[in-house]
């Protein structure tokens, strides 16, 4: 391509990796030439009059191919580089240039200090090139939803101003490759050290686009696939089944399956909003293993979407599919654009925000249902305390049962003003409901030497976490009784302390069960939805000894 005239560009090029890799390649430079020693030089079948041959070869190439500062391959002085990478950060701008400069490439290449949005100066560039990109994985939990952003914007930016290129994407993974909303025409696994990655190679047109997070519509004769069939068939049967129950019981939003047929690892949630009414279906298309060959991922991944519009009765453009690894560690999920966009459900009489675009979770996590329940019919006249809040949706059920007061804690600053939302749209007001933003574990260790008392809590912490904005790792499985501990020094006599998790193998330590009075509530609140899955989370009522339940 670089000898045809192509440009290269790497819109995210930190340190100037890819882009000093392609400008080596375009001046046909040996990969290594700059080093001065190899292993085998030291073998004892070195022949070293043949690697000086192949050396001087590699060597003469290069210098017939790089070219001097005023030569046609860079153009007039003020003209656009060949091969060039952009980044935000001024520092590392500088690292690349000093990177490429001891690459022996400095003045074929150029580097800019440039937001991943922030058009370049020929944008949309005259002439179709390559681009390549390795942008953040999101490996850590704080980092996911910046990670599946960044990738947002970045399939935003190509659509708009590269059509026509060729781009290679390495993602950490599938799920981030959906939010680019450009469909791959192959795909690679790669190792970047024990993290499995995917190179995507995408030619940038109109007929590869399709929508982030949408629906991606398969091949129709698929719906006649046996598979297909047999898949329609159980979703079918369930929501028939589960229809009936949530009208009867009032209920909007309910899981209608979850992995009922493990080939088909989907979860399946029914969302009816309002304002407009309408039906959502929100699905969660759990990660196959590695040992699962992907063609047979795809294809049963499009066998099911295949028939689910016909079967539930919901629109294409109404059915949002997600890819979740699931992580026996857990995970926390944040905001991942500015322009979000959120509809409104009803659950319990009460009205919240759900958003289907830019989160792994919706806002509303359904398997609580009526736990939040037996929160709001507990908490009248009492002084309530929600950990780990989220998005505040216990708070706004407590504060319907009468709440004398609620605090409401959590670390992020985006949960808490859609808990501020949830509180608002539902007519809670006032300095009786603080909204408080902090390390839960940081604010209960302050707040035991204060005199501040709660009658009833709320503590749902994430099954792991490490936070760079919290001190230390959580492990709920290990750090459990400390939580609980610290909980129960602010209930105030006579107090209920209500522990749930989702970790799936959770064990309660003998250690608390030695020192308070638990009730294991884990059946009672399970919904009907998740009865599949009598696992989905373990719930506790905890007093201090001696008070009756």
């Amino acid at each position: 391509m670089a000898a045809s005239g192509a440009q290269f560009l790497d819109p995210m090029c930190g340190s100037g990796t890819l882009v000093i890799e392609a400008a080596l390649i375009a001046a046909d430079i040996a990969p290594g030439l700059g080093r001065d020693y190899y292993g085998f030089l030291g073998w004892r079948g070195h022949e070293p009059a043949v690697w000086r041959e192949v050396l001087e070869g590699v060597k003469a190439r290069a210098r017939s191919h790089v070219p001097p500062p005023a030569s046609p391959w860079l153009g007039s002085p003020r003209a656009a580089p060949l091969i060039r990478g952009s980044d935000r950060d001024r520092v590392v701008i500088r690292i690349a240039q000093a990177n490429a400069d001891r690459a022996g490439v400095g003045r074929i290449v150029q580097f800019e200090v440039r937001a991943l949005a922030e058009p370049t100066a020929d944008a949309p560039p005259t002439a179709p090139g390559l681009l390549c990109v390795n942008p953040p994985y999101g490996v850590r939990l704080e980092d996911h939803d910046t990670s599946l952003a960044t990738h947002r914007e970045l399939g935003k930016v190509l659509r708009e101003r590269f059509q026509g290129w060729i781009a290679g994407v390495l993602i950490g993974s599938p799920e981030l490759g959906m939010e680019l909303g450009i469909r791959a025409h192959r795909t690679h696994t790669l190792w970047n050290g024990a993290l499995e990655c995917r190179l995507l190679r995408l030619k940038i047109d109109a007929a590869s686009e399709r929508e982030p997070g949408r629906f991606s519509k398969p091949d129709a004769s698929l719906r006649e696939s046996p598979g297909a069939q047999m898949f329609g068939n159980r979703l079918g049967k369930n929501l028939k089944r589960l229809q009936t129950w949530a009208s009867r019981s009032d209920i909007s939003c309910y899981r209608v399956y979850d992995a009922d047929m493990p080939e088909y690892a989907f979860a399946i949630d029914i969302y009816g909003t309002f304002d407009p009414e309408q039906t959502w279906l929100y699905v969660q298309e759990y990660a196959a293993p590695a040992e699962i060959e992907l063609d047979a991922v795809r294809r049963r991944r499009n066998e099911a979407l295949s028939v689910m519009p016909e079967v539930t009765g919901v629109p294409e453009e109404r059915i949002h599919v997600r890819t979740r690894r699931k992580n026996k560690r857990g995970e926390q999920y944040r905001k991942v654009d500015e322009q979000a966009h959120f509809h409104y459900i009803r659950e319990g009489g009460l009205k919240f925000q759900v958003n289907f675009d830019d989160y792994l979770d919706t806002g509303l996590f359904l398997d609580h249902r009526i736990t939040r329940s037996r929160l709001r019919d507990a908490a009248s006249g009492k002084r309530f305390l929600n950990l780990f809040a989220y998005t505040g949706t216990a708070t706004v059920y407590a504060a319907a049962g009468g709440a004398a007061s609620t605090t409401t804690v959590d670390m992020s600053r985006t949960y808490l003003d859609w808990a501020q939302r949830n509180m608002s749209i539902n007519g809670f007001h006032g300095r009786q409901h603080e909204i408080v933003q902090a390390d839960c574990r940081e604010w209960l260790q302050a707040s035991a030497t204060q005199s501040a008392r709660y009658d009833l809590v709320f503590l749902d912490p994430p099954t792991f976490s490490n936070s760079k904005r919290m001190e230390g790792v959580l492990d709920i499985e290990r750090d459990h009784g400390a939580l609980i501990d610290a909980c129960m020094r602010l209930l105030a006599p006579g107090g209920l302390l209500v522990f749930s998790t989702n970790a799936q193998k959770f064990k309660l330590d003998d250690e608390p069960a030695a020192r308070y009075d638990i009730r294991d509530i884990s059946g009672p609140t399970l919904p009907r939805d998740f009865e599949r899955n009598p696992r989905i989370h373990r719930c506790f009522e905890i007093r201090a000894k001696g008070v009756p339940g």
